[in-house]
C-alpha cells in the first residue's frame, strides 16, 4: 500500500512544508572495492528529519549490497514569498 505522502501532488506536498531534498550517496561495491562510487538522489521530504531519504536508506542498508561511505543532504524550500525589485529603468504593468 502507498504512503499517503506519494498519494499527494507535489504541490500538495510543498504546501505540507516538504522542500526539494538532494542526497549525494558516496558507496563502495563488493567487487570493487578499491572505487568509491557515487549516486545522487532526489525527492520531496520534510527538513530536519528526512524521513524519505531515512527510508530510502534504511532499504538500502538492508538490501543493498553496497556499503555505504557518506551521505550528504541538501535541500531548498520550493514556495517562498514572491519577491520583487527594482533593478533600474522603467517598470510598467498593464
Amino acid at each position: 500500500m502507498a504512503s499517503r505522502a506519494t498519494e499527494l501532488s507535489d504541490l500538495e506536498l510543498r504546501l505540507r512544508g516538504y522542500s526539494l531534498a538532494t542526497a549525494e550517496i558516496l558507496y563502495w561495491m563488493p567487487d570493487h572495492p578499491d572505487f568509491l562510487q557515487s549516486f545522487t538522489w532526489q525527492t520531496l521530504d520534510l527538513a530536519p528529519r528526512f524521513p524519505r531519504i531515512h527510508r530510502f536508506l534504511d532499504h538500502w542498508v538492508q538490501h543493498i549490497e553496497a556499503t555505504l561511505h557518506s551521505v550528504r543532504l541538501a535541500h531548498s524550500s520550493l514556495i517562498q514569498p514572491a519577491e520583487l525589485r527594482y533593478v533600474g529603468g522603467e517598470f510598467r504593468v498593464h
